[in-house]
């Protein structure tokens, strides 16, 4: 790693070891909670990581600069084991300890647990969750970063009915956020003149033999299967069912990526028609391309869109302080955040995001990924649905 990445990471140490207070006259610290240890760790660090590379682009151009003062950008992070009441605890310390005017969260009970007192307390939640619910709440001082799942569900089922047909299979995994896909899929499936042919949902977690399962709605003999849960499992469910004989597409839910899966499913053709999130690697965004060409610098693996996001997120964050000339006062640097969008350089932008809404969501016109004819081919959510 670069020696400012080092230093930013070793900064975030010594304030967790040393118990520091508030931060210095030319430092801000920004705090974070999510699960670095366990299970999820990977996606944990995922996302702080890209936090720590904006830190350090900020820091190496002079800071955020607010009343003729250049404060560096110090990342605090606290594990909280993907559990919301470790996350609550996290948040408090980080207001109370550290005097973050923002605390980063990836998941949705971290942010429901901080949003119990963050108005209260005084801080903005930055939240990296697609729940939608997370902005209908009326808190002020709350931002989701990436898209709502709930955005995907029609062009989706748009773009699979177009390529194979009207009868779909559930077949996702069981945690929590597959059942709010699940929930706001079928519904619209049928709205749409589709037909629900069976359902059965499997946990991804507890097994790599799916082949029971995949049969039992295979007999149902459906055109589309929608499934999804981490990437790795997902990429066993689609080969197990073109092993069984599947000849039809699948609809991937966001949580599982198309590159990803693809590598275990046997390649992109194993996909054929499947439609799901952009790999950050296919996007055609200015933005993008320069993010995975700085990520490929100093990382072995491929760049994520939780890495990209929260990237661009701290940007944002960090240039809403320098127009609300503050860097301690949350409503007033949550209300110069549509001013600082104005101003991101596009290379800060992976996602092309244009604008937040008054509920605090970023917007932007996603783009939307298909397997055709073994390549992953790109189209805009607003050319789906014809807006």
């Amino acid at each position: 790693m670069k020696l400012k990445k080092t230093f930013v990471r070793l900064a975030t140490a010594s304030a967790l070891v040393m118990g520091m207070g508030a931060a210095n006259a030319a430092e801000v610290n920004i705090g974070f909670t999510g699960p670095l240890s366990g299970g999820a760790a990977l996606y944990g660090e995922n996302t702080l990581e890209g936090l720590r590379m904006a830190a350090e682009e900020i820091n190496a151009a002079g800071g955020v600069k607010v009343g003729g003062e250049s404060y560096e950008v110090n990342i605090v992070s606290l594990d909280d084991k993907y559990s919301p009441s470790q996350a609550a605890v996290n948040g408090k310390r980080l207001v109370q300890q550290y005097k973050t005017p923002a605390v980063f969260t990836p998941h949705s009970g971290g942010t429901f647990a901080l949003q119990a007192f963050n108005q209260r307390d005084g801080f903005i939640v930055m939240s990296y969750t697609s729940i939608p619910s997370v902005t209908e709440k009326g808190n002020k001082l709350t931002v989701k970063i990436p898209p709502s799942f709930t955005d995907y569900i029609e062009p989706f089922s748009k773009m699979a009915m177009e390529t194979s047909g009207k009868k779909v299979a559930v077949a996702n995994a069981t945690h929590d956020y597959a059942k709010y896909w699940t929930k706001a899929f079928v519904p619209k499936w049928e709205a749409m003149g589709g037909e629900v042919v069976a359902d059965n949902p499997m946990d991804y977690n507890k097994s790599a033999d799916f082949y029971t399962g995949v049969s039992k709605v295979l007999a149902a003999n459906p055109e589309v299967l929608f499934i999804g849960g981490a990437s790795e499992p997902t990429g066993l469910v689609v080969r197990q069912a073109r092993e069984l004989g599947f000849k039809g597409s699948f609809i991937l839910m966001d949580q599982a990526k198309i590159d990803e899966v693809a590598k275990v499913a046997g390649g992109l053709q194993a996909l054929e028609g499947s439609v799901g999130v952009t790999p950050l690697g296919s996007s055609e965004i200015e933005g993008a391309r320069k993010f995975v060409e700085k990520y490929q610098k100093n990382h072995k693996n491929v760049a994520t869109s939780e890495t990209a996001y929260n990237y661009f997120a701290m940007h944002m964050l960090a240039q809403a302080m320098q127009e609300a000339g503050s860097v301690d006062d949350p409503a007033k640097i949550r209300a110069a955040m549509p001013a600082a969008l104005e101003k991101i350089p596009a290379e800060y932008n992976p996602y092309d995001v244009h604008g937040i809404s008054e509920n605090g969501a970023l917007e932007t016109d996603v783009q939307l990924a298909q397997v055709v004819d073994g390549k992953v081919v790109l189209r805009r959510l607003s050319d789906v649905l014809g807006q």
